[in-house]
Order: C-alpha cells, then sequence, then structure tokens
C-alpha cells in the first residue's frame, strides 16, 4: 500500500508540474508563434498594398481579386514622367502688355513594366495565400468606390482572420487573442489592410511590424 501511494503521489506531482509548466510557458509560445506569423502575414499584406497603389496610379481604382491584381502586375505599365517648371510672355488684352504665364511642363521621359519596377525579386502570383505553414487559405479582398466630401473616391480592403493564422494554438489564448484592445496589439478578429468605409490604405497592426527585420 505504501509503494502503491507513493507511486500515485508521484504521478501527481509529476502531472500538476506539467501543469504549472504549461500554465507559465504557454502563454509565451504562444506569443511566440503569434508574433512570427504576423510579421509574415504583414509581410505579405504589403506586398498587396503595393500592388494595389499601382494599380490605382496606373487604372484610377483599386482591384477587386487577386486575379486581376496579378494580371495587371504581369501586364502593367508606368509612365516615367518628369515635371518642371517654365514660363512664358503672353499678350494681355486689358493691360496691353506681355505679361509672365508660369506654368509646369509635363515630359514623358519612358515606360517600365509594374513587375520590372515593384516586384522584380518577388513570387507576386502568391499575393493572395496566406503565408501559413500547415493551411492552404487566402486573403479576402474587396474594393469600392464611395463618396467622402461630396467626392467618389476608390477604397479597399484585404483581411484575414487571426483563427485561420493561428489555428492550431490553445484555443482559449486565441479567444483572448480575439478580444485584444491595446496600443500595441493588433486588436479584434483579423489583421485587416486598408478599409472599405474610410479613405485608408494603412493596416491595424502597431508600428512595431513596421520596423525592419534584422
Amino acid at each position: 500500500m505504501k509503494i502503491a501511494l507513493q507511486a500515485v503521489l508521484w504521478i501527481l506531482i509529476v502531472f500538476f508540474s506539467y501543469k504549472i509548466y504549461d500554465s507559465i510557458n504557454g502563454p509565451i509560445n504562444f506569443n511566440e508563434t503569434k508574433n512570427e506569423r504576423y510579421a509574415d502575414v504583414i509581410s505579405r499584406l504589403k506586398e498587396i498594398r503595393k500592388a494595389q497603389i499601382a494599380h490605382k496610379d496606373v487604372k484610377g481604382f483599386y482591384a477587386n481579386n487577386f486575379d486581376s491584381l496579378v494580371k495587371f502586375i504581369d501586364n502593367g505599365i508606368f509612365t516615367l514622367i518628369q515635371k518642371r517648371d517654365s514660363s512664358y510672355l503672353e499678350y494681355d488684352k486689358i493691360y496691353r502688355i506681355d505679361m509672365l504665364k508660369e506654368v509646369v511642363v509635363v515630359d514623358t521621359l519612358g515606360f517600365i513594366p509594374v513587375k520590372d519596377s515593384l516586384f522584380r525579386d518577388y513570387d507576386y502570383s502568391q499575393l493572395s495565400k496566406v503565408p501559413v505553414a500547415g493551411i492552404d487559405a487566402e486573403f479576402s479582398i474587396k474594393a469600392d468606390v464611395i463618396n467622402k466630401n461630396d467626392y467618389r473616391v476608390p477604397v479597399f480592403e484585404v483581411k484575414v482572420d487571426k483563427n485561420i493564422i493561428l489555428f492550431d494554438q490553445n484555443k482559449d489564448l486565441l479567444k483572448q487573442e480575439n478580444e485584444t484592445v491595446s496600443v500595441d496589439g493588433v486588436n479584434g478578429p483579423a489583421i485587416i489592410l486598408g478599409s472599405l468605409v474610410d479613405v485608408s490604405e494603412n493596416g491595424n497592426w502597431p508600428s512595431v511590424f513596421d520596423a525592419p527585420k534584422n
């Protein structure tokens, strides 16, 4: 009986030791995994933003799906221009003298493919994919034109749920992360770039994710 009791006690000691260890290291490991995956996802979102800004500069609006965005990168052309100030004399009928007129002259210098300018060493065909190992998921992408101060303005939004990014992590810690409200965290249940209700090309992540990688 004494030996059996000792064995049970040892099992309980090991069990509770593991629980204490897990309660301390679980959140640490969760945060390490979270930050690594968030950094990869945000890096991909920045490439999407680059492509969307180029799309709007050339076409006047944002792409509403990734097929259109990738096709634009494949075939899109930037026009290289140079602006310079100039002036000339023009006869003024009211004052009956030559008046100096100042203008801005736009010179076309040439053309360059979008893919060579922005994505020379980047596999932009994978822009839609969420860069997390173990899943086959895509970002949600939408574009629209909204009314702001009596102007029609193009907007876009790209997002992915945290549940997808952290699909294999502790569910209780994931629930807490989805409810995050913090100045140094990614607030809400998704990582979002842009907005469909405001004119924005920013993401909802803190500035720490914009710092250069070591």
